[in-house]
Order: C-alpha cells, then sequence, then structure tokens
C-alpha cells in the first residue's frame, strides 16, 4: 500500500459523513428514521430561479469554460444585494469572487493566508471545516471559547491578555452555526477594532443572515473593515440551493486577487446555467423571504414542542435554521443523549459536542424537516420515556 500524506492523521472524517451512513443502514433496516440533525434546505428554489437555470443552458455559450471571476452580471447581482440589504458598497470588478460554495472559499481562503505554523483563531462551537481545513494546510488550530453567559461572542478581553504574535486569522459565523446567536453592528466594530490592533485577518461566514432574522448584518458595514476582514455568503440556505454550490467572498481587492491565486488552479469556473439562476435569485422581491421565514417558523414552533418533551431548554431570541438546545439536567453527555433518541425514538439529532467541547450539554435540532416529520417526532417523543 502506498503510505498517505501525513496531514491526513491530523483530521477525522467529517461528523456527518460517518453518522448518516449509520443512519442509513438503519433505514435499510426498516428503521423509520427523522433527520432533525441535517442544516440541508429541504424546499425548493423560486420558479423564477429555475427557469432562468433551465432557459440558460440553450445558449451559445452555456457549456464553455467559464470566468474564474464569474460572470459580471453575477457579481453585479451580488453587489446590488448588499446594497440593497447590508447597506455596504462593493466594486463588482474587484471586491466580489463567487465561488463554488463557501466550503470552498474556507480552503482557498487558508491556502492563500496561512503557513505551516500560524496561528487560527476558531470559535468553541463553531463549524468544523474551520479547523480541519486550518490542519489540512498545516497551521494551527487555537480556539476561542464561546458560552451562553458571553451571549455565544468572543470574550476579547480575554483574547487581549494571551499572547497573539502568531495568530494570522480568526474565523467568525454571525448569525452563529450552531448556536443561532446574532452579532450587532457594535460587535463587529470592537472585533474589527481587536484584529486591527493584532494585525489579524477576519473572516466572517454569513450564510444564515435571512433565516427568521429581520436584521441582516454584514462585518463590511464597519468603517475600515475592509483594511482586516473579509465576508463569506452563499446561496445555499437562504435561497434553497445547497446543491447548487453557489458562494461568494466579499472584501477589498487585493485579498480577493491572493485567493484567486488559489481558486484558478483548483477549477476551470462555475456552470454558467448555474450563475445565471444564482442572478434571478439575488434579485428575488423580499415576499421570497417572508414566505420562507412563514414556513421556518412554524417548524420551529414544532421543534419547541419537540425540544420540551425531552426535557430540553432553549433561547427564542436566536435566528438562523437551527434550534440549539441545553441538556436536561441529570442528561450524562450531548452524544450519549443523542445516541438515545435515535435509538429509542428514531430521531436523529446532532450533540453539541461536534461543534466543539463547549457544545457538551447541548443536542442541535434543524428546522430543514416537514410539518409532517416534525409532528410524528412530537408523537414519539409524548411518552417521556427516554433514559437520561
Amino acid at each position: 500500500m502506498i503510505e498517505k500524506a501525513r496531514r491526513l492523521n491530523s483530521v477525522e472524517e467529517y461528523y456527518f459523513s460517518k453518522k448518516l451512513a449509520e443512519v442509513r443502514e438503519l433505514m435499510a433496516k426498516g428503521e423509520p428514521v427523522i433527520n432533525i440533525g441535517i442544516g440541508s434546505p429541504d424546499m425548493a428554489p423560486s420558479e423564477d430561479v429555475l427557469e432562468a437555470l433551465t432557459s440558460a443552458v440553450y445558449e451559445d455559450r452555456a457549456h464553455q469554460y467559464q470566468s474564474y471571476r464569474g460572470l459580471p452580471e453575477l457579481r453585479e447581482a451580488v453587489a446590488k444585494f448588499y446594497r440593497r440589504f447590508f447597506h455596504v458598497t462593493l466594486d463588482h470588478e474587484t471586491e466580489i469572487l463567487p465561488l463554488m460554495g463557501s466550503k470552498e472559499g474556507i480552503m482557498h481562503i487558508s491556502m492563500a493566508f496561512l503557513n505551516p505554523g500560524d496561528e487560527v483563531l476558531i470559535p468553541d462551537p463553531g463549524y468544523p471545516t474551520y479547523t480541519s481545513v486550518t490542519k489540512l494546510v498545516e497551521a494551527v488550530p487555537r480556539y476561542y471559547d464561546l458560552n451562553e453567559e458571553g451571549n455565544w461572542l468572543p470574550d476579547l478581553d480575554k483574547l487581549e491578555q494571551e499572547d497573539l504574535s502568531d495568530v494570522k486569522l480568526m474565523w467568525l459565523s454571525y448569525p452563529h452555526m450552531p448556536t443561532g446567536a446574532r452579532a450587532e453592528s457594535e460587535d463587529f466594530a470592537k472585533i474589527v477594532a481587536f484584529a486591527r490592533k493584532h494585525n489579524i485577518l477576519l473572516v466572517n461566514d454569513n450564510p444564515y443572515s435571512f433565516v427568521l432574522n429581520h436584521e441582516p448584518v454584514s462585518i463590511l458595514e464597519v468603517p475600515g473593515a475592509e483594511d482586516v476582514a473579509l465576508e463569506l455568503n452563499s446561496l445555499s440556505k437562504s435561497f434553497n440551493m445547497a446543491g447548487w454550490r453557489v458562494g461568494f467572498l466579499l472584501g477589498q481587492q487585493e485579498y480577493l486577487d491572493a485567493v484567486l491565486k488559489v481558486k484558478s488552479n483548483m477549477d476551470s469556473g462555475m456552470f454558467y446555467g448555474i450563475q445565471k439562476g444564482a442572478v434571478k435569485a439575488l434579485d428575488l422581491s423580499s415576499q421570497w423571504y417572508a414566505n420562507l421565514n412563514r414556513v421556518y417558523k412554524e417548524r420551529r414552533n414544532l421543534v419547541y414542542k419537540l425540544a420540551d418533551l425531552l426535557g430540553c431548554t432553549y433561547s427564542k431570541e436566536c435566528v438562523g435554521m437551527f434550534v440549539w438546545a441545553k441538556l436536561p439536567e441529570g442528561a450524562e453527555r450531548s452524544e450519549v443523549f443523542a445516541d438515545k433518541v435515535l435509538y429509542e425514538k428514531n430521531i436523529f439529532i446532532t450533540p453539541g459536542t461536534v461543534f466543539g467541547k463547549n457544545g457538551e450539554g447541548y443536542v442541535r435540532f434543524s428546522l430543514c424537516v416537514s410539518d409532517e416529520s416534525l409532528k410524528e417526532a412530537i408523537r414519539r417523543c409524548d411518552k417521556k420515556d427516554i433514559v437520561i
């Protein structure tokens, strides 16, 4: 056998890759598992978006290689979208870089800015890919604590007391995944000042702004943020287009050019039809978001009922497509609790420890599940007989 690269020894297979294989195995055996663990939108994109995609495939240039920078009309649509909702003005020629999903962007940004040994500030709890990509590029993960007492925001005073001389990059994700906490403009301003002081590149991963959130905020709203900050966004969550893999990176030209050096060696451009569909999505009326959030609000109310039956507690102030819930008093551990719900009730929920050590004591429920499935999950838990 050919020996694998040593860098693979530092990362594990993605939790959901392993756990969903187990869920599929249970279902193959006839178990009626309800999956309330994954944030993959189950509703369809807008009909207008689908029509834009299908009509585009018949255009003359549809099946050629596309520009690494994306179609000009896509970059213009992103710029218009950010002016409309975030009051941020961006140059569509130089300050917007379309991506094949924001997950691609996490890797490209890391490859563009991190050298082996550089330290990376990563939220705990937070998106596991920040850690795995940091390790794959042979940089060093350095976790900063988020907790309920601090409203799941970074404790900058605590960080100021540490040696930050080797820190190159800091990941943020607001609205926060998995907790649903929001960052206000004032919070971003403090974080930008912190990054400027310590010469740290900030990246805010921002795909949840429009899900059950009426006040979307971008880190780029902060005056001077462009000197030290980038923002990732995508169409996966707010437009039901997760499988399309459409994202974009926003920031000053010098930073984006560095990322483009990596990206241009990794792919050959995004499919033309997908880009045309994305243009249409970014121009949808506010009614689209209102209709989507009406569905998610009904589902969230059902998830609250399910969490109540399981003895979990939660905040109703959080946004996004998840409910982050604290385990009932006396529960042993997050993974044990989640497995008991899976094996005793055939309901899959995500243990908080997937997102870091500070996720211990919590579980995450997804809203990407039909009303019918959620009502069935509630029926299964109506008798509180799960052994804690």
